[in-house]
């Protein structure tokens, strides 16, 4: 595995996380102390505000409001809300951060996100590129952020670290079952193994009757 920059595995070779924002300060100009006030008083689930952004929507000026159970985003010149990215959207999105030329293979949004697009929950749009690598870009449509980059490099990467930490499930835990059992396994057959060593030099230096 360490053969493999993680540069590659990451795909920042292929597309690029977070485009260049072209805005200022001028074109943050609706209130977002309403915006706030609006978020909260939506519903009384929408939860204590957790983060706040100037950011930016399918290349237009954006406030990102993040509440503890879901993100809000608003035009932020208009207070407007955003609508969830439509395909069209996406593709113009996809083709700004891919860094490659191929062609389109295709577009899908997602009711579930995939267990490849890690950082996704809930649905998610899916673009993949035809090219050597199989890049696939995944979209949350809400806010619009590119949150995942995968390839065939690191589909093969995340293949061979499930088989080394044995977590064949989420593939991320350290501390599974599994590789604890073997772990303490392997404990137990080196000591043994050192008992039986140092026995065979105990035989060794007896002395003959």
């Amino acid at each position: 595995m360490s053969a493999i920059p993680l540069e590659k595995v990451h795909g920042k070779h292929l597309a690029t996380k977070i485009l260049p924002s072209h805005f200022s300060n001028s074109d943050y100009t609706f209130s977002v102390e309403s915006l706030i006030a609006r978020v909260q008083t939506e519903s009384s689930s929408a939860g204590s505000i957790k983060h706040l952004a100037y950011t930016q929507f399918a290349g237009q000026p954006a406030y990102l409001i993040e509440t503890s159970v879901k993100r809000h985003m608003f035009h932020a010149k208009t207070g407007e809300r955003f609508e969830p990215l439509t395909e069209n959207q996406v593709v113009e999105l996809a083709y700004q951060h891919y860094l490659g030329d191929a062609e389109l293979e295709k577009v899908i949004l997602l009711e579930k996100s995939p267990a490849e697009a890690s950082r996704a929950t809930g649905s998610v749009w899916q673009v993949r590129f035809y090219d050597t690598w199989s890049t696939t870009l995944y979209f949350s449509p809400t806010s619009a952020e590119l949150v995942s980059i995968r390839s065939d490099i690191w589909r093969l990467f995340d293949f061979v670290w499930m088989l080394h930490i044995m977590d064949y499930d989420e593939r991320e835990d350290f501390n599974n079952p599994l590789l604890i059992s073997f772990s303490i396994s392997a404990l137990l057959f080196t000591m043994t193994g050192f008992l039986l060593l140092f026995r065979s030099f105990v035989r060794r230096k007896r002395p003959a009757v």
